[in-house]
């Protein structure tokens, strides 16, 4: 066979970083639907009546079908027999159904309607599971956020879906490769979705001076819309590598249901698995109340009436720098002139800079969180890099807890004290919220890449499944534990703005200490075992 016939798409770094990015788009857009009513959540309690309990059980719902129904199992039984490009349509598919009825829940349109009628008067008990305490609704819930729940719950089995199929596709075009540069580098550019969301949602919820949340929901069925025709345009990259390799893993070696066996009587697995669950139910549900916590904490003024900082201008223009930040930080990391590597780098602590400034000024908690991903984006390519040539997967989980332990401490105990200090309050709020985006980052790039390094090839979708479902117990539950622990300890507060959020954020600190724990236990495994989680992946 010729080398002109051997080389593929997968052989050009233009092609298969072309296909990344297609891929990252629609975590991109994922991401920002995700979370498109978290920054808004006194909102709906105003307009719609959703206090704590009601919002932290309808973002808990977002995994109800995947942990209780098997559903994320199921999805990736169908990445493995199926492959990445139908997947990859499916999930998107699947993403904007969901999205289009949680729309319809929170419309004008809803309200009054024979929908809302049943779904008050239905829908109040279900058998076993109100027995087991895990029903995705309770007694008294408002119809539309029981609705919307349901749309969270389809368009949850099509993330997650989305999620498995991305990891087993970096895998698929860039093992033996920059890999974990690659799922680095996805995780920071689908990270922005989340500032994308704190900006962009309070912005069109208010657009024009009336209040309607609907628009903001409207918004991401807009992106879900552009995930889709991401997916099918990876569709077809996809199938024309497929065509010159000759590769068809998922139908040469097809699936065994005893394949589920040999990954779950592994150990590594287990720790990974662990780690993720608890890694990830201390970020994700964080992110769904964080903008309300920092309403709580912070003494924000609002500026004058009329000004530039309350005009509809402010934020584009502060959305445009922090795409600087992002791409600025970001391309540096592949600049081999040091003039151009330190410039870029520098644009981009200054454009940091000016965009805290523009958030203290516009005093506004949305923008404020907005800086969550920005560190990440930065430093995402410099762990992915360093875990390829040098290893250190697993110390990097251990760093990663670390931080996360602080951060939240940080939230719960030093962020109250600065409490009437304008300035200082806002300060430690950005240190802190910066300090937790770059923890976020060493788990794309340390845990992800270790999966192939535990399992087979032909079960990495399903291994992905596997760690995604425990992963999404922790997402379903915790949601519901800040609304119910928010209830708890502030009776008869109902003013959204007034919480006191230092238990919800002790039991996630505690969840940081878990996975501490097993950070140094993986530790232990791997170097009795030889996984090779401290080794590199490009030898």
């Amino acid at each position: 066979m010729s080398q002109a016939i051997q080389k593929t798409l997968r052989d050009s770094a233009a092609m298969r970083w072309t296909a990344l990015l297609l891929l990252a788009l629609a975590m991109f857009c994922s991401y920002i639907f995700m979370d498109i009513l978290s920054p808004i959540k006194d909102l709906m309690q105003e307009t719609r009546g959703w206090d704590s309990l009601a919002f932290g059980t309808m973002q808990g719902s977002e995994v109800f079908l995947n942990v209780f129904v098997f559903f994320l199992i199921f999805a990736g039984i169908i990445l493995d027999k199926m492959g990445v490009r139908f997947t990859a349509v499916l999930s998107g598919a699947v993403m904007l159904i969901g999205a289009i009825i949680k729309w319809y829940a929170v419309s004008e349109s809803f309200i009054g309607s024979g929908l809302e009628t049943w779904f008050t008067n239905n829908l109040n008990y279900i058998p076993v599971f109100d027995e087991l305490g895990v029903s995705p609704f309770y007694n008294g819930m408002p119809a539309s956020a029981k609705f919307a729940a349901c749309g969270f719950m389809i368009f949850g089995c099509g993330c997650e879906m989305a999620g498995i199929t991305v990891s087993r596709g970096i895998v698929k075009w860039f093992k033996g490769r920059e890999m974990a540069l690659a799922m680095g580098s996805e995780m920071a550019l689908a990270r922005l979705g989340v500032a994308t969301c704190m900006i962009f949602s309070p912005f069109f919820a208010k657009l024009g001076g009336n209040v309607s949340v609907t628009r903001s929901v409207a918004f991401g069925v807009v992106l879900m819309c552009i995930a889709l025709i991401m997916t099918i345009v990876y569709f077809f990259m996809d199938k024309k590598l497929d065509a010159q390799t000759g590769e068809a893993e998922e139908k040469d070696d097809p699936f065994k249901v005893s394949d589920i066996g040999k990954i779950l009587t592994d150990s590594g697995f287990w720790l990974v698995a662990l780690l993720c669950v608890l890694y990830y139910s201390a970020i994700f549900p964080f992110q769904k109340y964080a903008v309300n916590m920092l309403q709580c904490n912070l003494t924000l003024t609002e500026p004058e009436p009329g000004s530039f900082w309350t005009s509809s201008t402010v934020t584009i223009v502060q959305y445009i720098i922090m795409l600087v930040v992002a791409a600025a930080g970001f391309a540096s990391n592949f600049q081999k002139v040091k003039s151009r590597k330190y410039g870029l780098l520098g644009l981009s602590i200054i454009a940091l800079i000016t965009y805290c400034y523009m958030g203290y000024m516009r005093q506004s908690a949305e923008s404020i969180f907005a800086v969550f991903p920005l560190l990440a984006v930065l430093i995402t390519p410099i762990l992915g890099s360093y875990v390829d040539h040098k290893g250190k997967a697993a110390s990097m989980l251990v760093l990663g807890s670390l931080l996360l332990i602080a951060c939240h401490l940080t939230f719960a105990f030093i962020l109250p004290a600065f409490k009437g200090n304008a300035i200082g309050g806002i300060v430690i709020a950005y240190i802190t919220i910066l300090v937790l985006g770059s923890s976020f980052s060493l788990v794309p790039a340390s845990l992800w890449p270790s999966v192939p390094k535990l399992v087979d090839a032909k079960v990495i979708g399903s291994a992905y499944a596997l760690i995604f479902w425990i992963q999404n117990i922790g997402l379903w539950l915790f949601p519901l534990l800040i609304g119910k622990v928010l209830t708890s300890t502030n009776p008869g507060v109902e003013d959204p703005t007034k919480l006191d959020y230092t238990w919800p954020l002790v039991m996630l600190a505690c969840l940081g200490i878990a996975a501490l724990i097993l950070g140094l236990v993986l530790k232990v495994v791997d170097k009795k075992k030889g996984i090779g989680l401290e080794e590199p992946n490009i030898k």
